[in-house]
């Protein structure tokens, strides 16, 4: 998948985190040397079990609206941890509880965390300088 497609996909799935108050979100890029089964995690929580699906219920819809299916889905009924598999990218859907103690941020310590604001900033358009000739006099 070509780099720009997969940033679109990942700001949708932010957006639907932060529609639903998702709390602590983290992108994180996976070293590939690692072991890495895909490129990156968006990882949140949600505060009650309820909250944890309608993140989840939020990041699937959003992504099937721009024609993007998950590969699989685990996890939904319990609401603990919820894992939506975009096969480029994962959605981990913790329960405060279960975040601090599958605590992926320090299992995957290799991976280097995305800031959200650089993720999600338009790229500038480069803009070509002009040569100007000067008039002689």
């Amino acid at each position: 998948m070509k780099k720009n497609e997969l940033k679109k996909q990942i700001i949708e799935a932010i957006h639907a985190c932060q529609e639903k108050k998702a709390e602590e979100l983290t992108v994180l890029e996976l070293d590939q040397a690692s072991g890495a089964f895909t490129d990156f995690f968006v990882v949140c929580t949600g505060t009650n079990p309820r909250q944890v699906q309608a993140i989840s219920d939020e990041v699937e819809l959003r992504l099937k609206r721009a024609g993007h299916y998950p590969n699989s889905i685990e996890g939904y009924k319990q609401a603990e941890w919820v894992l939506i598999d975009y096969v480029d990218f994962v959605v981990h859907v913790f329960s405060e509880t279960a975040r601090k103690y599958y605590d992926l941020e320090r299992l995957w310590k290799s991976a280097k965390k995305v800031e959200l604001k650089d993720l999600m900033a338009k790229p500038r358009k480069r803009v070509a300088t002009k040569t100007v000739a000067k008039k002689r006099a």
